[in-house]
């Protein structure tokens, strides 16, 4: 399946702009014949933006989520963005995978929240592992920070996750992140990571750029620059298999010896 990793900050502030961008790199995806776009962390609405997370939260099933099924059902692919998602007085940091023909497929809520300022504003998610099976491949769900959690990624591998998207908001000075971490953890679980960041500076944050999609042997089959991108490339199931029939990793696991380190098995 190509996919599409959509790095940009949009326009911090405007779901309504945000959803122009969205719908024009939706159509430049598709033209490419990606069959998955997924967005950065809290794309809709932007990063930076203060009590204003509060203000343009919404319901999974809100306004925004169907503006996004539209386009999704228009262009022929199916979406990943990132979102405040409001519930009951609640408010989370989110990620929504939307298929080509408008289903809510899945949502996901951000477990480790990084830093005060999503502390504040955030309330943690509690489900480790979200899928859903989207074009003959198993579609995990996880938001920036939560990809640095070793134990995160090998919960995924371990339920059998082929593709892990994980929208960011990865800054400076933390790039190696996106340069080495993320190349890692699919290597060392046998699966593909969508890592997709915002680039530029946004009130006190400079993002770093630098989105990969790096595949199972650890190398980055698409890579971002600095600046706002559109880059993609394909996860193939033949060499997701080829790649775990010869990494050992997962088979010689030894979880009986796990239980002293507090790690479930």
């Amino acid at each position: 399946m190509r996919t599409a990793l959509l790095q940009s900050s949009g326009r911090p502030g405007s779901v309504a702009e945000n959803l122009k961008v969205l719908d024009a790199a939706a159509g430049r995806a598709a033209e490419a014949g990606a069959g998955l776009l997924v967005t950065s962390e809290m794309f809709l609405t932007g990063y930076a933006i203060g009590d204003g997370v509060g203000r343009l939260a919404e319901p999974a099933d809100g306004e925004a989520a169907d503006a996004v099924a539209e386009l999704a059902c228009r262009h022929g692919l199916a979406v990943a963005y990132g979102y405040p998602e409001r519930a009951a007085e609640a408010v989370f940091n989110s990620v929504q995978l939307i298929s080509a023909d408008g289903t809510r497929l899945a949502g996901y809520r951000k477990t480790h929240l990084f830093g005060p300022f999503e502390r504040e504003v955030f309330t943690p998610g509690d489900e480790p592992v979200v899928q859903a099976e989207l074009g003959g491949l198993r579609i995990g769900l996880m938001i920036c920070y939560d990809v640095e959690f070793p134990e995160n990624v090998r919960a995924h591998a371990l339920a059998g996750t082929d593709l892990l998207v994980v929208p960011t908001a990865q800054m400076h000075p933390f790039q190696f992140v996106a340069e080495s971490l993320v190349p890692v953890r699919a290597f060392e679980n046998q699966l593909y990571v969508a890592y997709v960041n915002r680039a530029g500076q946004e009130g006190d944050f400079e993002f770093v750029g630098l989105s990969v999609l790096a595949g199972p042997d650890g190398t980055a089959r698409a890579r971002a620059g600095r600046g706002e991108d559109l880059v993609l490339a394909d996860v193939d199931p033949a060499v997701l298999a080829a790649s775990r029939a010869a990494n050992p990793y997962l088979s010689d696991r030894r979880p009986g010896l796990y239980g002293s380190l507090g790690i479930p098995g």
